[in-house]
C-alpha cells in the first residue's frame, strides 16, 4: 500500500488479496482458474472471429453443435482435449495469451 495525502494506493495484487483471498487460498485459486477459463475462452473467440467464422462453423470443424462452441468461448466446458481441439480446427499450432490492456492474442 502507498499513500498519497489521505489516498491510501493499492497494487492489483493487494486488492486480490483482499478482496478475492490470498494465492493458496480456495478462493484464489478459484478465482484464477476461472481467469484462466475466460481468458482461454476468449483467446478461442477472437481467433474465430479473427478468421470470419460463426460458431457453428468453428462447431463444424470441431465435430460439436454451436451451443457446445458459445459454453466453451465463455470458458466453460474446458478441458485440455477441448482446448486442443478448437485450437486444431482453427489452424493455431501454438497461442500466447496476452489479454492486457490492448487485448491481444498472440497466435502461430
Amino acid at each position: 500500500m502507498e499513500t498519497i495525502g489521505t489516498m491510501e494506493l493499492y497494487s492489483h495484487d493487494e486488492m486480490l488479496d483482499q478482496v478475492v483471498g490470498r494465492p493458496g487460498t480456495h478462493a484464489r485459486e478459484r478465482y484464477e482458474r476461472k481467469m484462466d477459463e475466460f481468458l482461454i475462452g476468449e483467446a478461442i473467440k477472437r481467433t474465430r472471429e479473427a478468421q470470419h467464422l460463426t460458431q457453428e462453423q468453428l462447431g463444424e470443424r470441431m465435430g460439436v453443435k454451436r451451443a457446445q462452441v458459445s459454453r466453451i468461448e465463455s470458458g466453460r466446458s474446458l478441458t485440455y482435449s477441448t482446448i486442443v481441439r478448437a485450437f486444431k480446427a482453427l489452424g493455431v499450432r501454438t497461442a500466447s495469451l496476452d489479454l492486457g490492456a490492448a487485448g491481444k492474442v498472440a497466435l502461430w
